[in-house]
C-alpha cells in the first residue's frame, strides 16, 4: 500500500533532524550571518523569525532581512501587549516592508476569563502563558520546518546552554539561536550604530518587556528579568523550555 501525502509529510518531519546532524557543531563557530544564512538556505520560506520585539529581536529582524529578502516573522499576540510593542511592530513592518504575522491565542481575553477566572495570571501564570503564548507558538510550529529566535545564553539560566542550532524533537522543528553567544552590549551596539528602533520602555527601566499585567520596570540592582512576573518565581513564559534530547 502506497503511503498516504499525510504519512510522507509526517515522514520528511521525523528525519529532518539528519539535515542539522553535520552542522550543529560547526555552526558555534559562525557568526549570526551565517548561522542565518544557512537556515535559510536549508529551509527557505518554511523558516520564520518568532520575534517579541525586544531589542534581540530588533538585531535578528535587520540581520536576517539583509541575509534573505522574504523574511517571515510572526508574534504571539496576547492581546494584552504594550501599546509601545504594537506600534514598534508597526515600525518594523514600515522599515523592512513586511506583515509581521499575529499568532493568537484559541481563546479570547474574555473567554479565558469566563473559564479560568478573570486575571489567570495573578493566580496561575504558568497556565496563562501556556494559553496565550505556548499553545500558540506550537500551533504556528506544526507548519514550519524551522523557527529563528533571539534567545542569548546570557540573559537567564535556562538559556546558557542554547545552542545556535538546535532540534525539537517533540515538535520535530529545528530551533536557530543565531544571536546565542551575544553579550547585552553587542545588541545595543549593533542598534544604535544601524539606528534602528526599539521600544521605548527600555528607556525607563524596563529591560525585558512582555504583557502588560506581567512586566514592571525594575530597581536598581535588579536583575534584567526582576521585573517579569512580580510576585512569582518565574523567569520564562515556557515557550524556550528544554524538551529532551533529538529523538
Amino acid at each position: 500500500m502506497s503511503e498516504t501525502t499525510e504519512q510522507q509529510k509526517l515522514k520528511l518531519r521525523t528525519d529532518d533532524w539528519r539535515l542539522l546532524d553535520h552542522v550543529l557543531a560547526p555552526a558555534e563557530n559562525w557568526t549570526a550571518e551565517q548561522v542565518l544564512h544557512w537556515a535559510y538556505e536549508t529551509f527557505g520560506q518554511d523558516v520564520a523569525i518568532a520575534s517579541a520585539f525586544g531589542p534581540e529581536g530588533i538585531v535578528v529582524i535587520d540581520i536576517a532581512a539583509r541575509v534573505w529578502p522574504r523574511l517571515r516573522v510572526f508574534v504571539l499576540d496576547t492581546s494584552f501587549l504594550f501599546p509601545e510593542t504594537y506600534r514598534l511592530i508597526e515600525q518594523v513592518e514600515q522599515r523592512y516592508g513586511i506583515e509581521v504575522e499575529r499568532v493568537l491565542p484559541s481563546l479570547s481575553p474574555e473567554e479565558q476569563a469566563r473559564t479560568h477566572g478573570s486575571e489567570l495570571w495573578t493566580s496561575d501564570p504558568d497556565l496563562c502563558c501556556r494559553i496565550r503564548k505556548v499553545e500558540p507558538l506550537e500551533r504556528k510550529l506544526a507548519h514550519l520546518k524551522a523557527w529563528v529566535t533571539a534567545i542569548r545564553r546570557e540573559q537567564t539560566s535556562a538559556r546558557a546552554d542554547a545552542r545556535k542550532v538546535e532540534w525539537d524533537p517533540t515538535l520535530r522543528v529545528a530551533k536557530i539561536n543565531a544571536i546565542a553567544d551575544w553579550t547585552h552590549d553587542m545588541v545595543w551596539s549593533y542598534l544604535r550604530a544601524r539606528n534602528l528602533p526599539y521600544n521605548p520602555l527600555h528607556d525607563r527601566n524596563y529591560p525585558s518587556v512582555g504583557c502588560t499585567h506581567c512586566t514592571r520596570a525594575i530597581q536598581p540592582g535588579e536583575a534584567p528579568r526582576a521585573g517579569r512576573w512580580p510576585g512569582f518565581e518565574k523567569r520564562e513564559c515556557g515557550i524556550h523550555s528544554r524538551r529532551g534530547e533529538r529523538g
